[in-house]
């Protein structure tokens, strides 16, 4: 029975991983052929890279993957710092009052960011950071979700090495440094992988905020290069579209093992 129960999970995943990476495949197919044989599938089939060279000359997929590096880079700095001050403060320092904030950060992960466009949207406007990479990444530079999971981390760290750090003299800042950041390193590896490629990949956000190719990350790009009035290439979108997630594919599969082992770490799912 157990044998069984065994075979069985494995073949679902198998299924699943399978379904899973189908349209990456088709992608690939479709981008190293020709256009005829966007949707025939032919072993003797000639292979061309035209499709690459035609996507990155009808967009500026650099300039877009520039503004994607920036846009996310920004924000993985900007939350790594507050919520690991926040997740501190929550978990180390009591205070009155503690248990409320800790719920209004709780509250809102239950808010969709999209409720919040228009606002969002009017208060940068008021600080003049429309079509900018701040503008796009302001919103979203401080993540209750982060300082949830690096609460929960801190919370771990036993209290003989938070004494055994100020006997040797240092501030709170150095312990926070020297002590809780060191030990929540798979806390931090997991988290930035959730938000790069969530950052990477959003695209509603930057849509609204964003007007010209200074500020654009690949999402919005990628939209306006394969909008249908454009001409609808199957090829040549699926060329841009590996183009697209190429960078962030190679990340995973550098570095699989340890994004494995961070999240079996911190218990995520």
């Amino acid at each position: 029975m157990q044998t069984l129960s065994r075979l069985l999970s494995t073949s679902a995943a198998w299924l699943l991983g399978l379904l899973w990476i189908l349209p990456l495949l088709y992608a690939v197919w479709a981008a190293i052929h020709p256009g005829e044989y966007a949707t025939r599938f032919d072993l003797l089939a000639p292979l061309t890279f035209d499709n690459f060279t035609t996507a990155w000359k009808h967009a500026p997929f650099m300039r877009f993957m520039l503004n994607t590096v920036i846009i996310t880079g920004l924000i993985l700095a900007f939350q790594l710092v507050l919520c690991t001050l926040a997740g501190y403060a929550l978990a180390r320092m009591p205070f009155r009052g503690a248990s409320v904030v800790f719920g209004l950060i709780l509250l809102q992960l239950m808010v969709m960011p999209e409720i919040l466009i228009v606002e969002n949207y009017r208060t940068l406007a008021g600080l003049g950071l429309i079509d900018t990479h701040i503008g796009v990444g302001l919103p979203y530079m401080a993540s209750a979700f982060g300082i949830f999971l690096l609460r929960q981390t801190f919370r771990t760290v036993p209290q003989d090495l938070e004494d055994a750090a100020r006997l040797e003299g240092c501030t709170r800042l150095g312990v926070l440094w020297k002590v809780f950041v060191p030990l929540a390193r798979p806390t931090y590896l997991a988290y930035g992988l959730v938000s790069v490629s969530h950052h990477w990949n959003n695209f509603l956000w930057p849509l609204v905020v964003t007007n010209t190719e200074r500020s654009r990350p690949l999402t919005v790009g990628m939209a306006i290069f394969g909008a249908p009035e454009s001409g609808v290439d199957w090829p040549v979108i699926c060329a841009g579209t590996l183009i697209a997630v190429g960078p962030l594919l190679a990340v995973f599969l550098i570095f699989q093992r340890q994004f494995v082992q961070s999240f079996m770490h911190t218990g995520l799912k």
